[in-house]
């Protein structure tokens, strides 16, 4: 029994250990992306919500370092604060760990699989799923659970190898958990409140394109 438990605690002791170091591919992106300094780029935004009937929205962005991404534009656009950290800022504000979780394949393609669980009580998720492409040193799939307004999922597409900033967005959420601002989605947008008040879960999806991209990197 004794050999057997000293075996056991070896173990636990050994994923833990390995647990708290970030991983090292994660640290590539993050310094790849701590390498921009800025960026602007044009954003169109459409959705699919049961419920809701808008237009596609357009919009320009800009990212400064360390300071929040900030928009303007002649119409409104719901703006996901999930679907734009391109630059890793939130995930990674905090003190955290990572945990490896194997691969995973999707659409023919595989990826290598982390969780980043956040140690710090100030944090906004519990915990996230990182699908990275290794080759290409960037962010292919995510998976945040936050504390309060569900669970997102994003999947990023990119025009070329070697871009950093992914060129299409498709964000996934839970509905019923985050505020939607019905009163300032414009004049041309239709939406259904019976169906809205239906029980039941429902899900939504946002679609982002991102164009033009002007990126000022550190030298």
């Amino acid at each position: 029994m004794k050999p057997f438990f000293v075996q056991i605690l070896f173990f636990a002791l050994s994923y833990t250990a390995a647990s708290q170091q970030t991983d090292v591919d994660l640290l590539r992106i993050k310094s790849r992306m701590d390498s921009i300094k800025s960026f602007t780029a044009n954003l169109k935004l459409s959705i699919d919500i049961s419920f809701i009937n808008m237009p596609a929205k357009k919009a320009t962005m800009r990212y400064q370092k360390n300071k929040p991404i900030k928009f303007s534009s002649e119409d409104f656009v719901m703006i996901p604060k999930r679907g734009l950290d391109f630059t890793l800022n939130q995930l990674l504000a905090y003190d955290h760990i990572t945990v490896p979780r194997g691969e995973e394949w999707r659409n023919g393609k595989k990826y290598k699989a982390i969780n980043i669980v956040p140690t710090d009580p100030k944090a906004d998720f519990s915990i996230a799923l990182l699908l990275i492409d290794v080759a290409n040193t960037r962010i292919a799939e995510s998976e945040i659970s936050t504390k309060k307004d569900g669970t997102y999922t994003l999947i990023f597409q990119y025009d070329k190898q070697a871009d950093p900033l992914p060129s299409k967005v498709e964000v996934s959420f839970e509905v019923e958990k985050i505020r939607i601002p019905f009163n300032f989605m414009g004049k041309d947008t239709d939406i259904d409140r019976k169906k809205m008040r239906e029980s039941g879960p429902k899900t939504g999806k946002i679609f982002l394109t991102v164009s033009n991209y002007v990126i000022d990197r550190i030298q």
